[in-house]
């Protein structure tokens, strides 16, 4: 009520998270997460929807440890293992622990973030960014959940 009260139907998600920070004293973090839910409560931004196009994220616990779970990413053979027809061309990083590619069809980017869990695990998250719209993002969730198993099968776990 307030945020409507205030007309922020017509502004930007930028200006309507500075607002909430500034006049009301919410922190950041919350300034986006009220802001998004906002967003999407008023018809102004759909699930998975940011800023130039749609994103979606998932993430599983590997029994492997962080070089050995990279590897089965970065590594063509070994990717085309549990990722068979995917033709991705891995683009440059400095980060240690992250894979970055373009994805072809349609024109997308995936990024690889694979972080230490302890007791030798690890934690791959898939982060597929600049999805055309919701459907496509809908069906790139169901598909990396899908292969992210076919990952963990590959690595003995499955």
């Amino acid at each position: 009520a307030i945020l409507d009260a205030w007309g922020a139907t017509s502004r930007r998600h930028p200006e309507i998270a500075r607002w909430l920070g500034e006049e009301h004293g919410v922190p950041p973090w919350w300034c986006q997460n009220l802001t998004v839910d906002y967003e999407r409560a008023r018809g102004m931004r759909a699930v998975h929807q940011v800023e130039g196009g749609f994103s979606i994220s998932v993430t599983r616990t590997v029994d492997v440890d962080v070089p050995t779970a990279l590897a089965a990413l970065t590594d063509v053979a070994r990717r085309t293992s549990w990722l068979p027809d995917a033709d991705l061309r891995e683009r440059p990083t400095r980060a240690a622990r992250i894979a970055r590619f373009d994805w072809p069809e349609p024109a997308s980017r995936v990024v690889v973030t694979v972080d230490p869990k302890g007791d030798g695990r690890s934690s791959v998250n898939v982060t597929h960014e600049q999805l055309p719209d919701a459907e496509s993002a809908d069906r790139f969730k169901a598909f990396w959940r899908e292969r992210l198993g076919a990952l963990k099968t590959v690595l003995g776990q499955g």
